[in-house]
Formats: C-alpha cells, structure tokens, sequence
C-alpha cells in the first residue's frame, strides 16, 4: 500500500506539474519514460518537475514531453491514468493537435524516430524471452557444453522457441506498428499474418510469378523483417480512417476492415512490402559489408559508437541503430559493429556513477549514485545515472565517453559479435555474445568490465564539482 501511494504521490505531481488533464493530448510510457503530447507545452516547469521524489530527470524531444521515471515507470502510469482519468482520452484531439505542428525536417526526423520506438519497445520482452532460449541452446547444445544433442526434443523445442522471437516480427510489429499509428491493431496483426502466410512463402521459395490484381509482384520473404509491416501499417491508418469516415455506420462494421485490408493488399505486397524489404538489406548490406571490412576504420568506428551511444539514448535517435541491429540479427543471425559498442556504453554509465560515488563526500550522495550503478548493472536502467550524476555535474560525461569508447575499442580489435538481442542495459546484455566461440563471450565480458573500470578511473581523476 505504502509503495502505490508512493507511485500516486508522484503521479499526482506529474500530473499538476504539467497542466493537468485538460492538458493533455495523449500520454503513454516507454521502459523508463512517460511520454505526453501537451496541449501547451509551455506550462511544465522542467526544474520543478524534476524535483518531484520518484522523477530521474526530464526531455523535450519529438513533440513530446517526457518525464524519466525509471523501472517502475509502469506503476506511474497506471496511477497517473487513475488519477487524471486519462483512460479515455479523445483520439481526435491529439491527431489535430499534431497537424497544427509545423512541418520542418527535425520534426520529421523527431516523428520517425518517436515511431520506431513506439514499434520497438513493446518487443522488448519477447526478444529477451527469445534470446535466454537461444542462449540456453547455445551453452548447452553441441557447440559449446555438449549437455543436449542436436536431435534432443529439448534443442529442438527451445531453438523454434527462440527462432519465433524473429520470424513472427511481422504480426507482431503489425500489432505494435497499429498501436502506434492508432489504426486497428488486429488489421496490423493480420496485415503481417498475410505478408507470412505459408502459401506466399511458398511462392518466393519457388520464385514464381504473381500479381495482386493484375499488378505485378515482387515476391519478398518478410519474416523477420522490421520496415515492410511499419511502412504498410502506417499507410493502412489512413486507409482505414477513409473507410471509417465515409462508410454508412449500418454497414460499418462489416465493410471498413475487409475495403481497408482489400485496398491494402496491392499496396503493402507490391509497393512497400518491397521498398521495405530492399530498405532493410541495404542497411543489413552496410553494416555487414563494415564489419567484415575490418581494419583501423572499422575499429575507430565501433569506438565511437561506443563514446556517444548514451548521447544518442538521451535524444532517441539510437532507435535507428537498434533497428539496424535487429535488422541484421534477424537476417543474418549475428551482427558485429552496432552491438560491439552498446554493451560498453551501458556499463560506462555504472562506472561513471562509481567514480561520481568515490568523489562525494556527503553520505547521502554516495549512496544515490552507487543506486544509480545497481540501476544500470542489476537493473538495466541508465537514465537515472545519466540525469543525476551525468547532467547533474556535466564533467562525468567526459569519464562515460571514455569507458564506452575504450571498451568498445577492445571489442573492435577483438572482433566481437552478437548472436542474439537482449535490448537491456545491464549483465543480460553480455548474453548476446553467446553463439559463437567461448572466447567472444569472453571478450564481450572483457569489454564491458574495460568500459565500467575506465569511465570510473576517468571520472575519479576528472572529478565533480559539488552542487
């Protein structure tokens, strides 16, 4: 009880601190952040708002205002619905909200990227769910331990198990893409149950001819594809909405889902269905064509990656590259520059936050930044580090950047490569390593450990000034 009058007190506060209700176009929440679209977005006072107990810190990005809770930003929401009575918020409010937004190219980029993570983030806990199956499978399975033969039912099971993480990616993205765009999530699931049906796999694996009414069709596989179900979903909202508006409402309920998915047919298989397709493997392409180059240029990239990768969290725009990994590590099953740097940064920011405890001299603020390293090692959770101890005193960053560009240094030497996805921050992370030889794992281990002991000498030697 004592915990959810906690959430409610800091709901409440969010709330008020923000306009209240009537303020409010829409609000949701991503792993660590409740996002708003604000009427006014004038009326928060950002240092008040981060003063409120339960809130990390607060971003203006993308049109949103996005107020940092961390773990249990769940539990927040959940009151702050209660309390606001958000539950039924008006669609229509919020879409010509947006349309008064002026169009300029940051909006838009700000837009995409809000997108992709609106898709992504619901995935989150499949993928870790099907990465801990193929990282059983791989430990334990021939390559490694030896403990399951490859013919065992327990391999077979837990390798399909983990494969259905990737291959569904189109019905699931369907229902996640649908949300997003706030278009019919089950239209969005059976948009990608058609681009994977078993009959039309069977025609790209025969490389048969086909049209969709007479228009002819680029046979694509979109199992574990990304860009080909979100560019279809988004174009079937405003389909939908067109049929939605002018279909007479006694014939509504029938008509507008099967005219919506009728029209929707020519244009995801034969149009985005394929520009989607050829957008993925061209990234895919890229990135696997600049990990297997190698060399010096390849290296220094990866180390970059690694030194910015929390700047581009604290943004959004490390979306993109999350895409790309996923991307890659669906079609070709491992993935060895994006990942290489991830891993390193996250663990930067624990040891940022241990250099920031060894310098406070005030017994309450060590023991609120070795929080924010349990945060980032147990937790996976690195905006409350970043906020209050990055932004907090601003010369920790220059400790985070070096860890993260000198353990993903090493593991660009090292040539170390991902097998799998687990999108957390904290020693979970490390498990996509497993797949390959034992001594990748290692050397993922290796990079982080080089990343966390850095940025904590660095930060120790740069040290703080005291607020």
């Amino acid at each position: 009880m004592a915990k959810n009058e906690k959430f409610r007190e800091t709901a409440s506060r969010v709330l008020e601190a923000v306009g209240g209700t009537q303020n409010i176009s829409s609000v949701t929440h991503c792993i660590t952040r409740l996002r708003f679209n604000l009427k006014d977005e004038s009326v928060p006072n950002d240092e008040e708002v981060e003063k409120i107990p339960g809130v990390a810190g607060v971003m203006r990005t993308g049109g949103q205002y996005q107020v940092i809770i961390g773990q249990t930003v769940d539990k927040v929401y959940a009151q702050l619905c209660e309390v606001g009575n958000l539950k039924n918020n008006e669609l229509e409010d919020e879409l010509e909200n947006k349309e008064k937004e002026p169009m300029t190219l940051k909006g838009v980029g700000n837009k995409i990227l809000n997108s992709l993570a609106g898709c992504l983030t619901p995935l989150i806990p499949m993928l870790i769910a099907g990465a801990l199956f193929k990282t059983i499978v791989a430990v334990l399975g021939p390559d490694m331990l030896n403990v399951l033969s490859a013919k065992s039912d327990l391999y077979q099971l837990f390798t399909f198990v983990g494969d259905a993480a990737f291959y569904f990616f189109p019905v699931v993205i369907g229902y996640t893409a649908a949300k997003q765009f706030k278009s019919n999530p089950i239209l969005g699931m059976f948009l990608g149950g058609i681009m994977i049906h078993p009959s039309f796999t069977a025609l790209v694996e025969k490389g048969a001819s086909f049209s969709v009414y007479g228009i002819p069709c680029n046979l694509q596989s979109y199992s574990a594809t990304i860009f080909p179900i979100i560019l279809s979903v988004w174009v079937m909202f405003y389909v939908e909405r067109f049929f939605n508006k002018y279909v007479p409402s006694a014939l509504k309920i029938v008509f507008a889902p099967f005219l919506t998915i009728v029209v929707m047919l020519p244009i995801a298989l034969c149009v985005l269905g394929p520009a989607g397709a050829f957008l993925g493997n061209y990234i895919c392409s890229g990135i696997l064509a600049l990990g297997n180059s190698g060399g010096i240029f390849t290296i220094l990239a990866i180390a970059i990656i690694g030194a910015l990768w929390e700047f581009l969290v604290i943004t959004g725009m490390h979306w993109l590259l999350i895409t790309t990994i996923t991307t890659v590590v669906a079609s070709s099953g491992h993935e060895a520059v994006v990942s290489a740097a991830t891993a390193a940064a996250s663990f930067a920011v624990g040891g940022m936050c241990l250099g920031v405890a060894l310098r406070k001299k005030d017994k309450e603020g060590k023991a609120l930044s070795f929080s924010y390293v349990i945060s980032q090692v147990i937790g996976g959770v690195t905006e409350p580090g970043l906020y209050g101890d990055g932004f907090g005193y601003k010369k920790p960053f220059i400790g985070l950047m070096a860890g993260g560009f000198a353990g993903a240094l090493y593991g660009g030497i090292t040539g170390l490569t991902a097998y799998g996805i687990v999108p957390v921050a904290n020693f979970l992370c490390l498990l996509s390593y497993v797949g390959g030889s034992q001594m990748n794992f290692i050397n993922g281990i290796l990079s982080a450990v080089i990343s966390f002991i850095v940025a904590a000498v660095v930060t120790y030697v740069v040290g703080i000034d005291e607020k």
